[in-house]
Protein backbone atom coordinates (compact mmCIF):
# COMPACT_ATOMS: atom_id res chain seq x y z
CA UNK A 1 0.00 0.00 0.00
CA UNK A 2 2.94 2.36 1.01
CA UNK A 3 4.85 1.49 -2.30
CA UNK A 4 1.59 2.54 -4.58
CA UNK A 5 1.61 5.68 -2.45
CA UNK A 6 4.13 6.70 -3.43
CA UNK A 7 4.18 5.48 -6.74
CA UNK A 8 0.82 7.35 -7.36
CA UNK A 9 2.67 10.77 -5.81
CA UNK A 10 5.93 10.12 -8.41
CA UNK A 11 3.43 10.11 -11.37
CA UNK A 12 1.99 13.12 -10.18
CA UNK A 13 4.78 15.02 -9.67
CA UNK A 14 6.44 13.81 -12.96
CA UNK A 15 2.86 15.28 -14.33
CA UNK A 16 2.68 18.36 -13.02
CA UNK A 17 6.47 19.14 -14.05
CA UNK A 18 5.64 18.38 -17.71
CA UNK A 19 2.09 19.92 -17.82
CA UNK A 20 2.70 23.89 -16.78
CA UNK A 21 -1.64 24.05 -17.20
CA UNK A 22 -1.90 21.52 -15.17
CA UNK A 23 0.53 22.93 -12.37
CA UNK A 24 -0.76 26.89 -12.88
CA UNK A 25 -4.54 25.40 -11.94
CA UNK A 26 -3.09 23.42 -8.96
CA UNK A 27 -1.64 26.29 -7.78
CA UNK A 28 -4.62 28.67 -8.14
CA UNK A 29 -6.48 26.23 -5.67
CA UNK A 30 -3.49 25.82 -3.31
CA UNK A 31 -3.76 29.74 -3.18
CA UNK A 32 -7.51 29.81 -2.69
CA UNK A 33 -7.36 27.45 0.05
CA UNK A 34 -4.73 29.90 1.70
CA UNK A 35 -6.11 32.70 1.48
CA UNK A 36 -9.35 32.47 4.13
CA UNK A 37 -7.21 30.58 6.56
CA UNK A 38 -4.61 33.65 6.05
CA UNK A 39 -7.03 36.85 6.36
CA UNK A 40 -8.62 34.71 9.54
CA UNK A 41 -5.41 35.17 11.53
CA UNK A 42 -4.75 38.34 10.32
CA UNK A 43 -7.11 39.72 11.15
CA UNK A 44 -7.17 38.29 14.84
Amino acid sequence: MKKMAIAALGIGAAYLMRNKDARGKLMKQFESLADPLTSKKGSA
